[in-house]
């Protein structure tokens, strides 16, 4: 396996968190841009974003752990296994640890993320068995020397136009037998209360429709896009492939929750606030804004009923030998 690095469009194929879990039931706004096939997100610095995106990532290794360790029961030896759409490689570096005799390669279309990807490795020993290739899902694909006996996708699919199409491209790299588990779907996020002391109730069900609306209009503008009904069991199964199970893995961080919990939805929220706020109303604006305010007592930095809850859905297919 070569680590092959052609000239790649900037886009964002990392793992992402956001108030809606990630995805194929929608939206998913996170502390960075919504960078995927079809935008065009030259201008990003993905240096920058890097820690960002990693320390992100980190946090919710419990959860990927969970479904890794659920996958590891049938996948057996799957001699390769690529992470599409890798970001900095935290998920990457656990689908090595979760399958000790493969080799693991990191696909994304942001080289500042795979370098980011490769340093990690090394750090964990691990730079024998990891590699990484630069360029757009799906066609970025062709760059492997064998088909994969594992395909991790999570939430890169839905960024893609034609879903369909890039399942069954995603399957033509399979080996016979191999498994497909893409990451779309589940629910949305957690991380207040229904009635926060301030404003009117139920903000965050107000942010889970902006960001629905935020969703549709995205998918409606991406190059050659299909609609598709969100079954992702039926679509593996169009595809060409056999789905072989659905499971939604959980992250419970309760209350008191760390600092770098604070930090993560305080990132989150500002981030939703600078892209979706103007489809809210004054009052839930004027809430946003308290409690993104380090000096608040209502806000997220100092309110002491903070807590993270997402539940996460896997969905795999294997290739007919």
């Amino acid at each position: 396996m070569t680590d092959e690095k052609p000239a790649a469009t900037a886009h964002d194929h990392g793992h992402s968190h956001g108030f809606r879990a990630p995805d194929g039931g929608g939206p998913h706004p996170g502390p960075r841009p919504q960078g995927r096939p079809g935008h065009d997100h030259a201008d990003i610095d993905w240096a920058a974003m890097a820690p960002l995106l990693e320390s992100e990532a980190e946090l919710f290794s419990p959860l990927y752990a969970q479904a890794l360790t659920w996958l590891a029961r049938d996948a057996g030896d799957p001699g390769l296994v690529v992470d599409a759409g890798s970001g900095p490689g935290v998920v990457s570096c656990l689908l090595a640890d979760a399958f000790p005799g493969a080799r693991v390669v990191a696909v994304d279309g942001a080289e500042p993320l795979l370098e980011r990807a490769r340093a990690r490795a090394a750090r964990l020993g691990l730079a024998d068995r990891f590699g990484t290739l630069a360029g757009e899902l799906p066609g970025v694909l062709d760059g492997l020397d064998r088909p994969a006996g594992l395909l991790w996708a999570s939430r890169s699919l839905h960024h893609l136009g034609d879903q369909r199409a890039a399942l069954a491209a995603f399957g033509e790299h399979l080996a016979p037998g191999g498994t497909l588990a893409i990451l779309e779907g589940g629910l949305p996020m957690r991380f207040l209360p229904r009635d926060i002391g301030i404003g009117r109730p139920g903000i965050q069900a107000r942010l889970d429709a902006a960001q629905e609306e935020w969703f549709a209009e995205m998918r409606a503008a991406l190059p050659d896009t299909v609609a598709e009904t969100e079954d992702w069991p039926g679509l593996l199964n169009a595809a060409g492939l056999k789905h072989t199970g659905s499971r939604s893995f959980l992250l419970d961080l309760p209350a008191p929750v760390p600092d770098r919990v604070r930090g993560y939805v305080a990132a989150s929220l500002g981030r939703l606030c600078e892209d979706r706020g103007d489809r809210l109303d004054a009052t839930d604006r004027a809430t946003l804004d308290r409690l993104l305010d380090p000096g608040d007592e209502a806000g997220v930095h100092r309110r002491p009923d903070l807590f993270l809850l997402a539940a996460h859905t896997v969905h795999t297919a294997v290739r007919p030998a």
